[in-house]
């Protein structure tokens, strides 16, 4: 029943095919016009678009096309010229940012090779725009020459001491710091160092002394002088271990030895006495004669 409903005869099934074969041709017709209507219609946008971007910018093609602008030469004063200038002379944005940072910071370019370091700048470059630099003496000229030469300063003699010359001299014993300062090689730090060992002491009684200065300049030794040299004595009976080795020429064994001393055998009558312990060499005696007393 099925196959006598969709027969067909032989007839009409040609038939049937012509009208399907013209109607794919009549649809691929249709299709291959529409799509060259597009395309001439984005043809014409994109022509549009080229002729507007033409208005706009004139001859030149716009930035983003990746075209650089080309670089124009005129006098410039690298410190007063402006932002426009730098990149009309073809500079780089961030080589204008540079020097605009140089000259905020305080910084003068006095003459032409001082703008050949700017950060950037090929040798090429510079060439070209040296004949067109041009430094204003207005800016890299001190203004003080307007006024003639300047007079001469004063020396801060509190400061700076003038030192002495030889025959000139410095008593060890009666100057103070400043006083000591005016040695050749002597400073604020050797000068307290030379005050405060005198102190210890109790008086310098000999310039070579002062070699027991830790790194002191001999070269400087021979402009000191001790005259009429006062000492203060420390009393070797009385005094306490720790007071003892507090002197520069009497070292903690050397105090043990007087206390032991004055322990066993009394007080001490003069430094005789202390050349019979081991601890009390004659040199050792020799230096502390000017310096006690019992």
């Amino acid at each position: 029943m099925f196959r006598d409903f969709f027969y067909i005869r032989k007839s009409d099934r040609q038939a049937l095919l012509f009208v399907l074969l013209i109607g794919v041709v009549a649809l691929g017709v249709l299709l291959f016009t529409g799509q060259r209507d597009t395309t001439d219609s984005s043809a014409v946008t994109t022509g549009d678009s080229t002729q507007q971007d033409s208005a706009r910018f004139g001859n030149r093609q716009p930035y983003y096309q990746g075209e650089a602008r080309a670089a124009e030469r005129f006098p410039f004063d690298p410190n007063t010229a402006d932002s426009t200038q730098l990149l009309r002379l073809g500079l780089r944005p961030w080589q204008v940012r540079n020097i605009y940072k140089y000259r905020a910071r305080g910084g003068i370019y006095r003459k032409k090779e001082d703008f050949a370091r700017l950060y950037g700048l090929s040798v090429k470059e510079y060439h070209e725009l040296e004949p067109y630099i041009r430094i204003s003496s207005d800016l890299s000229t001190p203004a003080a020459t307007l006024f003639g030469e300047a007079e001469p300063s004063v020396r801060d003699t509190l400061k700076y001491p003038v030192k002495v010359e030889q025959p000139q001299s410095v008593n060890l014993n009666t100057s103070d710091t400043m006083q000591l300062r005016k040695v050749p090689g002597i400073g604020t730090a050797f000068a307290r160092r030379i005050i405060s060992y005198g102190q210890r002491l109790g008086g310098y009684v000999s310039t070579e002394q002062l070699r027991e200065i830790e790194d002191f300049p001999a070269e400087a030794i021979p402009y000191f002088i001790v005259s009429h040299p006062t000492t203060h004595r420390i009393n070797l009976n009385k005094l306490t271990l720790n007071q003892l080795q507090r002197h520069p020429y009497i070292n903690f064994y050397q105090a043990k030895a007087i206390i032991d001393y004055r322990r066993l055998r009394g007080p001490l009558k003069s430094l005789q006495d202390l050349s019979l312990l081991k601890d009390f060499p004659p040199e050792a005696i020799h230096r502390l004669e000017p310096y006690v007393e019992f």
